[in-house]
């Protein structure tokens, strides 16, 4: 499988599909550790040497199951990254009940939003310990929306110590947002972002912001969240699709329709366009696509692997379904 360099840490390659492990820490629904380990086998299989996990992912458990199920294999062929910014504290008064995030879990611990660099360095140690492995070879901050100040301040300057230690290969941050995003590329020194859900086949506003932001400053972009929590994942969007987490908007719905029909008319599926459409950004070195099955697995890299006509692009745009964006190797502006 095609592997990128960052463009400022050439020693850091990542796939170009990337294995997102957030089902790992059972996300909306219990998995097994057989059930996620094969998962892991198919991805290594297939090429994939990219695997993103974060301790607020199950509280733990993705972290734990990604070490254990990477930890026989050759540690200089893959790249890990995981986060930075939620510190796991034991509430043991809690365990009967269900974790409240997302997780089916139990609430064995809690969250505490933490960019301190104190918090930074106890966040990492608890994943190395957590994941039994040697390094973690990207960190990102985790969600720093309501943190700026610290995150900017105090986080940053402590992975920035770190990856000049050669105790991590990268830094960089992992939001829902742009904005953001683009202050940290512009006034802070990292080397790489991850974009959930705005860059996507279905909505382009990290194009105007993030990627010319990204490209002029050599900091490389992975795009998660490529199928918006969902809506852009089937062939055919359904009426209960979901949306950054919720219910879609009928008006989303329709649009992502009119989508997957010129998507037809070219012989491609809707996530097999989604797929292919991020990639075509200069900036973008990886694509990370949660996974919870080796089945998933299988039809992400199948999806992965379609060719897909560039008229396309050209007629979803002709449609106003698609705003004008720079091709394969071209400068954004």
């Amino acid at each position: 499988m095609t592997a990128r360099a960052l463009p400022r840490r050439p020693d850091v390659r990542l796939t170009e599909l990337g294995f997102g492990a957030a089902q790992g820490g059972n996300l909306y629904r219990a998995t097994s550790d057989e059930e996620f380990a094969s998962a892991v086998d198919a991805a290594w299989e297939a090429g994939v040497r990219y695997y993103d996990t974060a301790p607020h992912y199950g509280l733990g458990l993705s972290e734990r199951r990604l070490g254990a199920a990477l930890r026989h294999r050759p540690r200089d062929e893959y790249v890990v990254s995981t986060k930075v910014g939620r510190i796991l504290v034991p509430s043991p008064e809690d365990a009967h009940r269900r974790d409240s995030d997302g997780f089916d879990v139990p609430a064995s611990h809690r969250r505490v939003w933490d960019f301190s660099r104190d918090g930074v360095l106890r966040s990492i140690e608890a994943s190395l310990d957590r994941s039994g492995l040697d390094r973690i070879d990207i960190v990102y901050l985790h969600d720093p929306d309501d943190h700026w100040e610290q995150a900017a301040h105090e986080a940053v300057p402590a992975l920035v110590d770190l990856r000049d230690q050669g105790v991590v290969g990268a830094i960089g941050a992992g939001m829902n947002q742009s904005a953001m995003l683009t202050r940290f590329v512009r006034e802070t020194d990292v080397d790489v972002m991850m974009c959930a859900g705005r860059y996507t086949l279905l909505e382009q506003g990290a194009a105007d912001d993030l990627l010319p932001a990204a490209d002029n400053r050599g900091v490389g972009i992975v795009i998660a969240g490529v199928y918006n929590s969902g809506l852009l994942s089937r062939d055919q969007p359904p009426a209960d699709a979901v949306y950054n987490y919720q219910q879609a908007p009928a008006e989303l719905i329709e649009r992502a329709r009119r989508i997957a029909a010129v998507c037809e008319t070219y012989g491609v599926t809707l996530p097999q366009a989604a797929l292919a459409f991020v990639r075509r950004h200069p900036a973008v070195v990886s694509t990370v696509v949660g996974v919870r099955t080796e089945a998933q697995m299988v039809e992400t890299v199948r999806r992965s692997e379609a060719v897909v006509p560039e008229d396309l692009w050209d007629a979803l745009a002709a449609a106003g379904l698609l705003a004008a964006l720079p091709g394969p190797g071209s400068r954004s502006s």
